[in-house]
């Protein structure tokens, strides 16, 4: 329970990141390339906080870098259009265009996110022996 709380709350900051993000940046790196990786973040705590945190964390990072290919693939394909789907949440949410550096930014934030689970079990491994 204790790992849910963490994680969502982790979730919940980072979030508001991107929020932030989203209000004061425009036309900038920030805006295009950081949310994309911060994106990748919260993903993956909002998901160990559903599953409990307690499962392999590379196979959930693997599994969402996974997921964000599909969506911006989806959008390459021109989901959205052919759909009709007007509503302007939902565009924002889903995205209207494709980019090969929205690609390197959810694998750079992948990445990262490896990095971090790496660098803690390594950190626990030393201190427990």
């Amino acid at each position: 329970m204790k790992r849910r709380i963490i994680y969502a709350a982790i979730f919940v900051a980072l979030v508001a990141v991107e929020v932030v993000i989203a209000i004061t940046q425009h036309d900038n790196f920030i805006r295009y390339y950081g949310g994309d990786v911060i994106v990748m973040w919260a993903l993956y705590c909002l998901v160990q906080a559903v599953l409990g945190g307690e499962n392999n964390h590379y196979a959930v990072n693997i599994g969402l870098l996974a997921f964000a290919f599909a969506v911006e693939f989806i959008q390459k394909w021109g989901f959205i259009d052919k759909f009709g789907i007007e509503n302007h949440f939902l565009r924002v949410l889903i995205g209207t265009s494709f980019a090969v550096e929205d690609l390197l930014s959810y694998l750079a934030g992948t990445l990262i996110a490896c990095a971090g689970v790496w660098t803690y079990n390594r950190r626990r491994k030393n201190k427990n022996e």
